[in-house]
Parts: C-alpha cells; structure tokens; sequence
C-alpha cells in the first residue's frame, strides 16, 4: 500500500513542478529575476528565470538526447522496483517516490521544451539555479543513501554482535 500512496505522491510532486515552472515563465521569465528575500543591500534568495539545456550545475550541456535516454532508464528503473516490490522498506520507497518526481518533471521539460525551466536563486551561497524537481531528486537521493549506509552500519555492527555470541568473544569493542 505504501508503494501506491508514494507513486500518487510522486504524481502530485510533478503536478506541482510544471505548475511552479508553469508560474516562473509566466510571471518571472518577463521580470527575469525577481528578489524574494534580502537584508540591507545583499539578495539572499531571487526567482530568476533561466533554461538549462544540461544537468545540475549545467554539466552536459546541450546533450539533450542522452539525458533524455538516460533519465528515462532511470526512471523506468525505479518503477519496476517499486511496483515488483522489491523495495520494501518505507524509507527507501518514498526516496525512490521523489527521485522518480524529480526525474519525471525535468524529464517533461527536456522532451517538450529542449531545456529544463530552473528558477530558485540562493545568492547567499551563490549556487546554481535550480527548480522544485531538483529539490525532489536531491532530497530523494540524499535520503536513499543516508538511510542505505545507516541500515549497513547496522548490520555490519549486528553481524559483529552474532558473531561474538557464537564465538564466545566480544567482538563489539574493535
């Protein structure tokens, strides 16, 4: 049941990308950047509208094609793990959920426009622009392989604790 909820999750996050891509070209591609967010005279955080013919931070740009194919791969990867079930572990699906958003809404702008619409500008820290489907895969990504070596630690560490107890050494303390 998790799986679907998440999936239908995942509808509604791509819902609200190309809706919030939908709002930034027309409002904020005629104003070009827009600042949301400043003290005294520094911007912290501006809708700047911009098209990425790339991936993050603009690597592979103007290779449309294969991150097109490459996306796709991904993200039909993702859906046959999570509808076999193969993934089972709550944590993990709803990371895959938004991995699979986030490759969703870019993918959608790559095939019908030939660029992905970025727009949120974090000038404090002067980073790429970026857009709500990359918050999804980065979220999705960071949580997946946070959790993934949380869990191996654990059962690295739960291997050491049966194996001393069949030993009848403590092997907890190396």
């Amino acid at each position: 049941m998790t799986t679907y909820i998440a999936l239908a999750a995942a509808v509604l996050l791509v819902g609200a990308d190309q809706l919030t891509k939908w709002l930034a070209v027309t409002y904020i591609k005629p104003e070009h950047s827009i600042n949301l967010i400043s003290f005294g005279d520094k911007q912290w955080l501006n809708l700047t509208y911009q098209e990425n013919t790339g991936a993050a931070f603009s690597i592979l740009r103007d290779k449309q094609l294969f991150l097109i194919i490459l996306t796709s791969i991904v993200i039909l990867g993702v859906i046959i793990l999570m509808l076999t079930k193969r993934v089972k572990r709550p944590i993990y699906i709803w990371s895959f959920a938004l991995i699979l958003a986030g490759g969703i809404g870019n993918l959608i702008d790559r095939i019908f426009n030939g660029y992905v619409v970025d727009f949120i500008d974090l000038r404090i820290i002067n980073f790429a622009v970026f857009n709500f489907a990359d918050i999804c895969a980065v979220t999705g990504t960071i949580m997946l392989i946070f959790f993934y070596v949380t869990d191996e630690v654990k059962q690295s560490k739960n291997k050491k604790i049966r194996s001393a107890e069949t030993d009848g050494t403590d092997k907890t303390d190396e």
